[in-house]
């Protein structure tokens, strides 16, 4: 193709060349730089040639015209990352980080797929199965010895081991749950009763007007959902319908959503209303949020203080931040990128798909199941359990299913990627 293109006979392996590239009727359609990458050294591990040509679109869809008639076609979505991955060039870890690291609005997913693309995740994958692998081997050498038969100084050890096992994957399990917001943004929700300012508070993050505001209570009948930065941070803040005794189905359902965004949240801000009286409907959200406490990072907020005090804060506890939706909201802002930065800074592995996270979920509950037999006598479900282990941990790396789990993965990247 490169040399059907730039009329050229011969390119340096590897090495810029700038030349002309000429059309099918031998006119001059740009001048660009030619790199010729010979199988094995390219990305996919095939023979490669690179054409980067002026900017736009007319100029790039004149070359690619050129292309398609000397006999190339268009790549199809993933195409390169699969033929990589098929070559042996990368991993199924490293082919999602790159779908993901072309896709991320975050520095913080940017740094992280980083260095899952750098090996990270698949070191860890090649530790927990060589681990396995030690073990299995042991059982299947001794399989047909009663337990009681094998030495305790053993058993112990495999027992170590398993733990040891069990406590990595669950807190590589946790951790990435814990911190999926950094791949498609961390979710914000704001709750409170009807009009304590929740879509007043969202216009003054976004700094526009996104929500309708009202004194009539109930204005807000469903959930609306923002993108915006904080600091480094990519969130998503949802404005919750007003949660009390629902009025009609329609609202019925609008509280259902609020309390399924406080459940899918990794914030909460907690709304009150400084210029009204703490009244049952209060007391009910902070007895709600009080079931995630441990779960969710929870921020009390006292709206309206430029409106005359009647709430009693003692209700609130001293924990909380008092604004004016009207003035800024710059000390909620600042709390909120404190509790986002503490949330990001942590070196442990992190898992960036659900397939991931479900594969670890599914080693970690066989090597607990492993564990418990190992005192029972039941060595032949003792490897298969190992054996299981084994299977998903590898998952993360390997196709087993290749057609099915290739196809799917592959067809949800960018063109030509």
């Amino acid at each position: 193709m490169a040399q059907k293109l730039s009329h050229k006979r011969t390119f340096d392996l590897r090495l810029a060349t700038l030349t002309f590239l000429y059309d099918a009727h031998d006119d001059a359609i740009d001048q660009a730089i030619v790199i010729y990458f010979k199988a094995p050294h390219s990305f996919t591990a095939e023979d490669v040639v690179e054409f980067q040509c002026h900017g736009g679109s007319i100029v790039a869809g004149i070359v690619l015209e050129a292309l398609i008639y000397h006999g190339a076609r268009l790549a199809n979505p993933g195409e390169f990352s699969k033929r990589a991955f098929l070559n042996g060039r990368i991993d199924l870890s490293e082919a999602e980080a790159i779908a993901a690291l072309i896709e991320t609005k975050s520095v913080d997913a940017a740094k992280m797929l980083t260095r899952q693309l750098k090996g990270e995740l698949r070191d860890f994958v090649l530790h927990v199965r060589e681990l396995l692998i030690e073990i299995l081997a042991f059982v299947e050498v001794n399989i047909d010895y009663a337990e009681e038969d094998l030495p305790l100084n053993m058993i112990e050890n495999i027992r170590a081991k398993l733990d040891i096992l069990a406590k990595e994957l669950l807190k590589t399990y946790e951790s990435s749950k814990r911190r999926q917001g950094l791949i498609q943004g961390f979710k914000i929700a704001i709750v409170g009763k009807p009009n304590v300012g929740k879509s007043s508070l969202l216009n003054t993050l976004l700094s526009y007007d996104r929500a309708i505001i009202s004194d009539i209570a109930g204005t807000t009948r469903d959930t609306i959902e923002e993108e915006l930065r904080i600091g480094t941070h990519l969130v998503r803040i949802v404005d919750t319908a007003g949660i009390r005794q629902a009025h009609d189905v329609i609202e019925k359902i609008g509280i259902e959503r609020s309390i399924a965004a406080i459940e899918e949240s990794e914030i909460v801000i907690a709304l009150f209303d400084n210029s009204m009286p703490c009244d049952n409907e209060d007391k009910e959200i902070l007895t709600l949020l009080q079931n995630y406490a441990e779960s969710k990072q929870i921020l009390t907020v006292l709206n309206k203080i430029d409106l005359p005090n009647q709430f009693d804060t003692q209700h609130l506890g001293s924990n909380f931040i008092a604004l004016s939706c009207q003035n800024d909201s710059y000390e909620l802002t600042q709390k909120l990128e404190i509790l986002l930065d503490q949330t990001t800074i942590d070196d442990s592995i992190m898992l960036t798909s659900a397939r991931q996270i479900e594969a670890v979920k599914k080693a970690y509950e066989n090597v607990l199941n492993s564990y418990k037999l190992l005192g029972e006598g039941e060595l032949e479900l003792f490897a298969f359990h190992i054996n299981e282990a084994i299977h998903s941990i590898s998952s993360i790396t390997t196709a087993f299913e290749r057609d099915e789990i290739l196809e799917k993965m592959f067809s949800s990247f960018c063109l030509g990627k």
